[in-house]
């Protein structure tokens, strides 16, 4: 009988520690081993120092599975890798490990960014519509009073239909956005200044206007110098009163100092998932302000929705092993738009 030749490739999972665990199933690691030559349970945390098991395997890996805390490919560890043709990213952003390096030896590129996206697009919807219902409000309210209220008698401001959300960003997260709106019986406008033609139910508008004619405003724009507070006192200052400003972006987006006078005086409510710095000191008022909801970056994938992002990175290895191109390839000119 003649020796049999297994052609799948070779593949090494690169990720920070205990990612694999929340990342990964049983069933995801035993369809990886089919799909692949791999050991499922090897992962490599530091390619700039592997172990000599995880530095075997990175000299004959074909591809990389990386996700959150993956070490950056520079020429160094890509010296260290001489077969490796592909990388995928099952999570959002490439930006943190994707080198200059990786395009300039042709290697190809994928992410789960399609995946993560929809359950930052899930917690946007919700935070439109309870800002549309004012939820918070209303909810500290009837905590603080403990009593019936005739809450029709100031409610006229409240209600979602025909309310105006603007979106800044038709980024992948802000396209879901507007798909999920689409049910809904809102007048959604839109800025980007890389959209000529509007999509199915918007209006396109300059970010200004937005700002002006929008009781809701959601940022969904990419974090590049060019959009560095692109949500300043001038934007601020054009809301409504009342309006709520939406970040499930980077907080570099919004200008804070701007924004806190409007919070701080009631005029202005905001949702904020993300913040610059990240962490706010603990000093900060966005903590205990009433008209604030401050949550820790939790709209992105978390829990089971990170095995959204596993199930997207093994079908862009089956398509691999198959010989199809990617159904998410990212190239090295989408990031100079893409977060």
């Amino acid at each position: 009988m003649h020796p049999t030749t297994d052609n799948r490739p070779s593949l090494l999972l690169c990720m920070g520690p205990g990612v694999d665990g929340r990342l990964l199933t049983d069933a995801h690691r035993a369809r990886l081993a089919a799909l692949t030559r791999t050991d499922p349970r090897l992962v490599a945390h530091d390619l700039t120092a592997p172990a000599p098991e995880a530095a075997a395997a990175l000299a004959e890996a074909e591809l990389l599975l990386t996700c959150w805390g993956a070490t950056p490919l520079t020429e160094e560890v890509l010296d260290r890798a001489p077969r490796l043709k592909a990388v995928v990213h099952a999570a959002g952003s490439v930006k943190h490990h994707i080198t200059e390096a990786c395009w300039a030896r042709g290697i190809r590129v994928t992410s789960a960014a399609a995946a993560n996206a929809l359950p930052v697009a899930e917690y946007t919807l919700a935070a439109i519509l309870f800002a549309g219902k004012q939820v918070l409000r209303s909810a500290q309210q009837y905590a603080r009073l403990r009593t019936d209220q005739a809450w029709t008698d100031e409610s006229d401001a409240w209600g979602n239909y025909r309310r105006t959300v603007g979106i800044v960003g038709a980024s992948r997260i802000g396209r879901r956005v507007l798909d999920l709106l689409r049910p809904f019986d809102l007048d959604v406008l839109l800025y980007d200044p890389y959209v000529t033609d509007a999509p199915p139910g918007t209006e396109l508008v300059g970010l200004d206007e937005l700002c002006a004619r929008s009781t809701v405003v959601s940022v969904h724009a990419p974090q590049l110098p060019a959009t560095y507070r692109m949500i300043g006192a001038p934007q601020l200052a054009a809301m409504p009163d009342g309006a709520t400003l939406i970040n499930t972006a980077r907080g570099s987006l919004v200008d804070e100092d701007a924004l806190l006078p409007h919070l701080r005086a009631g005029r202005l409510h905001a949702v904020l998932d993300v913040t610059d710095p990240e962490l706010p000191p603990p000093d900060s008022p966005l903590y205990e302000l009433p008209n604030v909801l401050l949550t820790p970056h939790v709209a992105g994938s978390l829990g089971n929705e990170l095995h959204r992002m596993a199930d997207q990175a093994l079908a862009e290895i089956a398509r691999y092993g198959r010989g199809e191109p990617f159904a998410e390839e990212v190239r090295a000119s989408d990031l100079t738009r893409s977060a």
